[in-house]
């Protein structure tokens, strides 16, 4: 079976997976939600004519001259009162401009003369004020479909007062971990057995990106605990994650058992190193993907393709995963065969991105996280990548 490259599985995710979905959310519960609407401002910003500084209103064709305080504007405390010639009132940043008045004399230049000011300077129309509507008017829309909903723009739309919108709904994740072999840690290992890296791995990766706590199940290896567990899965879930099981061994159940429940096969092995056996499957509207068992690999496939399910499944029109470019810091062997995606350090220190590879590249080995901030995508060739290449990576 002749392996497939990685962007043509991620074309097949961009085909296959459906978007989930929309409901209206109350703003509070929309951060990092996808955007189904362009939501658009109910208010306009500024909401009136206001001041931009602490100073005094003013008539500018008085020019230098004395006037008479009438009245004190502040932040949700409007003067009420209108500014004829020879007048001024005292205001403060965010105060509102009051009637009469076309322009703010900062405090700098302004001398308290009991009760009123002298103005040392001119001041032209239009100074040190935000006019209603000069960042946008009522009606305006604040940000299109498909945009992911950061601080932000959360903050945006609350000043707008936009206090709902539509977004799709957050994918709900089960995650199955499979293998006689792994043990969860802080329990005694028998001979054999190794601490489970996989489930505390994929668990923090989907609540470190906002989708809060996935449904975890181990599993052992076997067919009927399998079907069982990958059953529920399908029944609650959109999109469920399995590690282990889907290479060629003896006990790799899971490309069976998926086919037994009506899981399509859509591919199965991608050109990528760590990471090659990837299983991907839908059944109706949910999403199966069968990681490595090795945490590298796992953590690869994180990274490069649920990211693209979940952006997919969300509606993103942002295109993810989100590759950046840099510079490789030193030579790194190629595969001829498969892509490589190669944790590194990154270093920013020189204005641009340099990327330096780090040891333990094996898809047994995390140790080199505490280290890594970058993958790097190496496409497959002959030669090896010489330093100073330019090079596709994301964060991680």
């Amino acid at each position: 079976m002749a392996l497939l490259p990685i962007v043509e599985a991620l074309a097949c995710y961009h085909s296959a997976v459906r978007t989930l979905p929309t409901h209206r959310v109350p703003l509070e519960l929309a951060l990092g939600s996808v955007l189904a609407e362009a939501p658009e401002a109910r208010i306009s910003l500024p909401r009136f004519t206001q001041s931009s500084m602490d100073g005094y209103a003013v008539r500018s064709a008085d020019g230098c001259s004395t006037r008479a305080l009438v009245g004190t504007a502040a932040a949700g405390a409007p003067a009420e009162v209108t500014v004829g010639p020879g007048e001024a009132v005292r205001i403060l940043t965010g105060g509102m401009l009051p009637a009469g008045a076309d322009a703010v004399a900062r405090q700098e230049i302004v001398e308290r003369t009991g009760d009123g000011i002298l103005l040392r300077e001119a001041v032209h129309k239009g100074e040190a004020i935000r006019r209603e509507g000069e960042e946008l008017v009522a009606g305006t829309p604040i940000a299109e479909a498909g945009q992911r909903i950061t601080a932000g723009l959360l903050a945006a739309f609350a000043m707008a007062g936009i206090d709902s919108v539509e977004v799709h709904r957050r994918p709900r994740v089960a995650v199955l971990v499979t293998g006689d072999e792994v043990i969860r840690v802080g329990e005694p290992l028998a001979p054999g057995q190794v601490y489970d890296a996989n489930g505390p791995l994929l668990r923090a990766w989907f609540v470190e990106n906002g989708y809060g706590e996935p449904v975890v199940a181990y599993v052992r290896d076997d067919e009927v605990a399998l079907e069982e567990a990958m059953s529920a899965a399908l029944d609650s879930a959109d999109f469920i994650v399995t590690s282990g099981g889907v290479s060629v061994g003896d006990r790799d159940f899971v490309p069976v058992v998926a086919d037994r429940l009506g899981v399509r096969e859509i591919f199965w092995k991608v050109a990528q190193k760590p990471g090659k056996p990837l299983w991907f499957g839908m059944r109706d509207d949910k999403v199966l993907l069968g990681m490595p068992g090795n945490p590298a690999a796992v953590l690869v496939c994180l990274a490069v393709h649920a990211r693209a399910v979940l952006a997919r499944l969300e509606g993103e029109t942002a295109e993810q995963p989100a590759w950046r470019r840099g510079m490789l810091a030193s030579a790194v062997e190629a595969d001829s065969e498969r892509d490589r995606l190669v944790r590194m350090r990154l270093d920013m220190s020189g204005g641009v991105a340099s990327l330096e590879l780090l040891p333990r590249q094996e898809s047994h080995m995390l140790s080199n996280l505490a280290s890594a901030h970058a993958l790097v995508w190496l496409p497959a060739r002959q030669e090896t990548f010489a330093a100073g290449e330019e090079a596709s990576w994301l964060y991680i």
